[in-house]
C-alpha cells in the first residue's frame, strides 16, 4: 500500500476526489506509524464523520482533509481489489462450468434412461414418444384388468395391484421335499381338508426354485399356477377318498360313480365358465387294477409323448407347454407343468375337446401318488379358444403286489357344445361314457396289457406262426401296428370336413369327407382323402366285432380281398381277450402275390376297434426283421364299434350267450385313400371324393347285408 497521500490520491484520481475544492494541496508523505494507525482505524470504522476525522488528525499529526481524502481513496482501492478478486473467481467458475457442460453433452449422447433403460429421444420425437407411452399404458391397464379378472375366477374377488403383491407373499416359503402323509379321509368330516395343501405344495412354491427370473405378470402367473395346482390337489384328494356324500354309485356290481352336484357345490362353490343351453357338466369316478408299477405310470403321465401313447384312442395330440417344477428324482413328487391336449373318440360326429391344463404330481404317502389336472387360462391368451373346462380331475395311483397298480380316476369337466353332438352319440357323450373315467380306466388297462405282451422274454406258443420268430421283429411289428392305430384315430377328427348326405341309407348320419396334404414320414406323401360315417345297428357290439375279426367272412366286406378268402400269415397277441391281437393277412389274389394286410383288433366293454392297412411284402419284411418301423409308410382304415348308450348295452360278459337280445351298437366306418402323390398318382378332388364315397357306401351295404340288417329300421 502507498504510504503518502499523493500516491493514494494521485493524478489519476484527483478529478473525482477534490470535492469541488480546486486542485488538491500537496501533503507530506505519511510515516509508517501514521499508516498503521489509519489501517487499524479503517477496519473499525470505514466511514468516519467530521468529529472522528478531526480527532484522528490531531492524534497522528495530519490535516482533517488529508484524513478525509485518505479514507476515500482507501475505500475505492479496497473496492477495486474486491472486484478484481470476484472477477477472477467468476472466470475460474465459468471455465469450470463450461468444461462440465461440454462433458455432459458428450455423456448425454450415450446416456440410458434409468427408468426404462432406453436412449434419450430427440426433441422432434417427443410427441411421438408420448403417444407411444400412452398406448403402452393403455395396454398395461388392459393386461391388469385381464389379470384381475382371471384372479377373480380363482380367488373369488377382484384385486388391485397392491393386493396382488400382498396376496402372494404369504404362499411362498422354504422348500420342503418330504412327502406329506395324509390321514384316512374316510374318518374325517366332509368340511375338513384331507390334504394340507400349504405344506403339500411348499416345494413348488419355493421362490428360489419357482421364480428365479420371473417378473411382472409372468411372476404373478407362475405363482398363481402353483396356488391353483395346490387347491386342485386338495379338492381331488378329498373327492378320491370320500364317496358319500359327493358320489352316487350307479352300479351294484362295481365301483362306478357319478357326482352329486348339489352336495359337491356346498363344499366346493364354483362359477360356471360357459353360459347357454349348450353347456353341460360331466363328472364320473371309476377304479381298476392295471399291470404296470406306480413309478413307470407316473413317469408316463408326466411325459406328453408317452401320455399320448398311453391313450391312442382318446388323445390325438399332447404337448408340454411349460415345466414349472420337475419334482424329486426317483418319484417325481412335486412336479408341476402346463400342458395341452386334444381328445377325440368314437366318431367324427363327436366333437374333439381341447384343454390347456396344469398337471401336478404329489406322493401323498408311501406307495401312493396323486396326479391332478385342472384347466388354466394364460394371462397372455387374448380370448379363451377352448370350449371345455376341466375342474380338478385326475387319478390316485396305489402300489399293489406283483408290479401292479390300483388306479382310481375322476373326470370332471364343463363343456360348451357349440356344435351339438349328433343324435346317435348325444347320450353317450352327455352320460360321460365317451370321455368319462370308465373309458380312461379301460383304455389304460388295455394298453398296459399290450405293454406286458410287448416286453415278453419268450414268444408265446399260440403266437408261433413261423413268420415273426424273433423278439426284435415282434416288437417292431407291434410298434408299426401301434402307429397305425394312432394315425387312424387322428383321421377321425376330420379337420376341414365336408358333409355328403346319404338319404338312401337308413340310420346313417351321412358321409363326412376331408382332404389333407401329408408330408410327414410314416404316411404316403401327397393328398389324402378321408371319408367316414357312423350308423346304428340293432346288434350287440360284440356280435358286430366278431363279424369283422372273422377271417372266413372277411371277403364279404373287404374290397382288398376282391371276394377271395384270406390267409393269416402271422398272429401276435396283445391282450387277454383272444381278439386283442395283431394279424398279418394275405388275400388270395391269383394275379397279385405281393399284397399284405396289417390289422390290429381289440375290444373292451367301452368299445371295439378293427384297424387295418394294405402294405407289401418288402415293407412288412423290414418290420419283421426288426428294422425301425417308424418311417415305414402306412395309410389305415377301419371300424369303431361301441354300445349305443342304452342302460343294458354294456352289461354282460364277452361270452354272454344272450348278447343278441342286449341293446344295439354304433358303427363308425372310416377309409383313407391317396388321391395324389409325387410318384404320379393323381386324381382330381371331386373324382377322389367320389371314389372314397363309393367305397364307403358299398362297404356299409355289404356289412348290413352280411349281418341281415338291410331291412331293419
Amino acid at each position: 500500500m502507498d504510504s503518502s497521500i499523493a500516491s493514494v490520491g494521485g493524478s489519476g484520481d484527483e478529478g473525482s476526489q477534490n470535492l469541488n475544492e480546486g486542485r488538491r494541496p500537496s501533503y507530506k508523505r505519511l510515516t509508517s506509524v501514521q499508516t498503521a494507525k489509519l489501517e487499524r482505524f479503517i477496519k473499525e470504522c470505514p466511514h468516519p464523520d467530521e468529529v472522528q476525522r478531526r480527532h484522528l488528525a490531531s492524534e497522528i499529526g495530519l490535516e482533517p482533509k488529508q484524513i478525509k481524502f485518505w479514507f476515500q481513496n482507501k475505500r475505492t482501492q479496497i473496492k477495486n481489489q474486491h472486484e478484481r478478486a470476484d472477477n477472477t473467481a467468476l472466470r475460474v467458475e465459468n471455465d469450470r462450468i463450461h468444461s462440465e457442460n461440454v462433458l455432459m453433452k458428450e455423456a448425454l449422447k450415450n446416456m440410458l434412461c434409468p427408468s426404462c433403460g432406453g436412449p434419450p429421444y430427440p426433441e422432434g420425437k417427443h410427441e411421438h414418444v408420448i403417444q407411444k407411452m400412452q398406448l403402452e399404458n393403455a395396454q398395461l391397464k388392459e393386461e391388469h384388468e385381464k389379470v384381475s379378472s382371471l384372479l377373480a375366477r380363482y380367488l373369488e374377488k377382484q384385486m388391485s395391484p397392491p393386493e396382488l403383491q400382498q396376496g402372494f407373499i404369504p404362499i411362498t416359503g422354504s422348500s420342503s421335499h418330504s412327502p406329506t402323509t395324509l390321514g384316512n379321509s374316510q374318518n374325517q368330516e366332509t368340511g375338513e381338508s384331507s390334504c394340507p395343501n400349504r405344506s403339500l405344495g411348499k416345494q413348488i412354491m419355493d421362490s428360489d426354485h419357482l421364480l428365479p427370473n420371473s417378473s411382472g405378470s409372468e411372476g404373478i402367473e407362475n405363482t398363481l399356477m402353483s396356488k391353483v395346482a395346490i387347491d386342485a390337489m386338495d379338492e381331488l384328494v378329498r373327492l378320491l377318498r370320500i364317496n358319500d356324500p359327493f358320489w352316487t354309485n350307479t352300479s351294484t356290481q362295481d365301483e362306478k360313480f357319478i357326482l352329486n352336484h348339489e352336495n359337491y357345490e356346498k363344499v366346493f362353490p364354483r362359477t360356471n365358465h360357459f353360459k347357454g343351453v349348450n353347456m353341460h357338466v360331466e363328472a364320473t369316478k371309476d377304479s381298476g387294477i392295471v399291470s404296470i408299477n406306480c413309478i413307470q405310470l407316473v413317469e408316463m403321465f408326466l411325459d406328453s409323448d408317452k401320455w399320448a401313447n398311453l391313450f391312442p384312442t382318446i388323445i390325438t395330440k399332447a404337448e408340454t407347454i411349460k415345466v414349472l417344477e420337475s419334482g424329486l428324482l426317483g418319484n417325481r413328487s412335486g412336479a408341476l407343468q402346463l400342458m395341452f391336449e386334444k381328445m377325440h373318440v368314437l366318431s367324427p360326429l363327436v366333437q374333439p375337446r381341447e384343454f390347456q391344463f396344469l398337471r401336478y404330481c404329489q406322493q401323498i404317502e408311501e406307495g401312493v401318488w396323486v396326479i391332478v389336472d385342472v384347466s388354466f387360462d394364460s394371462f397372455r391368451q387374448k380370448n379363451s379358444i377352448f370350449h371345455s373346462w376341466r375342474y380338478p380331475s385326475g387319478c390316485m395311483i396305489q402300489e399293489m403286489p406283483n408290479g401292479c397298480s390300483m388306479v382310481t380316476w375322476i373326470e370332471h369337466v364343463e363343456v360348451d357344445d357349440k356344435i351339438q353332438a349328433h343324435q346317435l352319440y348325444k347320450d353317450i357323450v352327455h352320460k360321460g361314457i365317451a370321455y368319462g373315467a370308465e373309458r380312461w380306466i379301460m383304455e389304460l388297462q388295455r394298453i398296459c396289457e399290450r405293454f406286458a405282451c410287448f416286453y415278453v422274454e419268450k414268444i408265446p406258443n399260440h403266437d408261433s406262426e413261423g413268420v415273426v420268430n424273433s423278439l426284435k421283429g415282434r416288437r417292431s411289428v407291434m410298434n408299426f401296428s401301434h402307429r397305425m392305430i394312432k394315425i387312424f384315430c387322428e383321421s377321425l377328427t376330420m379337420s376341414g370336413k365336408l358333409d355328403l348326405p346319404q338319404s338312401n341309407m337308413e340310420n346313417n348320419s351321412g358321409v363326412r369327407v376331408s382332404i389333407r396334404k401329408n408330408t410327414d414320414l410314416g404316411q404316403p406323401n401327397g393328398m389324402i382323402v378321408v371319408a367316414a360315417t357312423s350308423l346304428w345297428l340293432p346288434l350287440h357290439y360284440m356280435k358286430v366285432f366278431e363279424f369283422f375279426t372273422d377271417d372266413k367272412r372277411r371277403a364279404q366286406w373287404d374290397v382288398l380281398c376282391c371276394g377271395n378268402p384270406t390267409h393269416r400269415v402271422a398272429h401276435i397277441s396283445n391282450g387277454i381277450h383272444p381278439h386283442n391281437c395283431i394279424s398279418i393277412l394275405q388275400p388270395f389274389i391269383p394275379s397279385e402275390n405281393n399284397a399284405l394286410i396289417l390289422q390290429e383288433s381289440f375290444t373292451n366293454p367301452m368299445g371295439s376297434y378293427v384297424v387295418y392297412a394294405p402294405t407289401d411284402v418288402a415293407t412288412m419284411n423290414l418290420a419283421i426283421k426288426g428294422e425301425d418301423s417308424s418311417v415305414l409308410p402306412i395309410l389305415p382304415s377301419g371300424f369303431v364299434i361301441s354300445a349305443d348308450g342304452e342302460p343294458n348295452a354294456t352289461l354282460g360278459a364277452f361270452n354272454d350267450v344272450n348278447i343278441e337280445r342286449i341293446g344295439g351298437s354304433l358303427l363308425t366306418v372310416a377309409f383313407q385313400i391317396l388321391a395324389s402323390s409325387p410318384d404320379g398318382i393323381n386324381m382330381p378332388n371331386m373324382e377322389s371324393m367320389s371314389a372314397v364315397n363309393t367305397l364307403l357306401t358299398s362297404t356299409i351295404l355289404k356289412v348290413k347285408d352280411a349281418l341281415n340288417c338291410n331291412n331293419l329300421e
